[in-house]
């Protein structure tokens, strides 16, 4: 039996990890550093760009260059969420013949979860330079509102990139676990998650070395992007206060 990975699939960042000598490593990508953006591109000469290459010429290239896809995995085009986000987004969000949403990358639409498959790709290889083996097998973590849809939209997206999704974790569980409160007694345990681009809390019930979502809520456009955004739109407006220049 090959090694299992463990993999954050982010909204704006993703991380894979392993278990070395029964602690959680987590794995430096083939760019040196610990957190892979997740991002994927088609460069102007047509080549497919994953992570870090892809995120650094998003801005002369940003019709083709896709990021935060996790908001669109699993939703109809119809949604409020992604018709929300398809006048946010640089890059054209469609709608497939099935309904869902789609995006265009390339000149051709892409679903979110082959999308998502694309980085997954990225960390499974970049794992697997690692270990020096062939990884087959992962565990990856969903935020705790996914819905079966969204879950299943993520497994398809590892089956794309080669990987036997073992399970589905909810984050805020993932979590708990890191912090290892899965060795207290029964508690009610609050969690938030305020990330690049969602944030979120939920309440979790610990007991018997396990733990049950009981409620979660939050907002899928609050985040660390955002926060940049409004400080972009206050220096832009103190310029233009003070130059007259828009």
């Amino acid at each position: 039996m090959g090694r299992v990975i463990g993999i954050d699939l982010g909204t704006t960042n993703s991380v894979v990890a392993i278990m070395e000598a029964g602690e959680p490593a987590v794995v430096t990508n083939s760019e040196g550093g610990r957190i892979t953006p997740s991002v994927v591109a088609i460069s102007k000469t047509g080549e497919r760009l994953v992570g870090t290459v892809a995120k650094r010429q998003a801005v002369t290239n940003p019709e083709n260059t896709i990021y935060s896809v996790k908001r669109l995995i699993g939703r109809k085009f119809e949604d409020p969420e992604v018709q929300r986000d398809v006048s946010l987004m640089s890059y054209k969000i469609d709608r497939a013949s099935n309904g869902d949403a789609q995006v265009m990358l390339g000149g051709r639409g892409y679903s979110p979860a082959e999308v998502s498959a694309m980085i997954l790709q990225k960390l499974k290889a970049d794992a697997e330079a690692y270990l020096g083996e062939t990884v087959t097998e992962a565990v990856i973590t969903v935020p705790a509102y996914f819905n079966d849809s969204q879950r299943q939209a993520t497994k398809d997206a590892g089956k794309i990139a080669g990987l036997d999704v073992l399970r589905i974790i909810n984050e805020p569980t993932a979590a708990s676990l890191a912090y290892g409160l899965d060795k207290k007694g029964e508690e009610v345990i609050a969690v938030y998650d305020l990330g690049g681009g969602t944030f979120d809390i939920s309440i979790l019930e610990l007991g018997e070395g396990t733990f049950q979502v009981k409620s979660t809520n939050g907002d899928t456009h609050l985040g660390g992007d955002d926060f940049d955004q409004r400080v972009i739109d206050h220096l832009v407006a103190e310029f233009k206060r003070e130059q007259g220049i828009d």
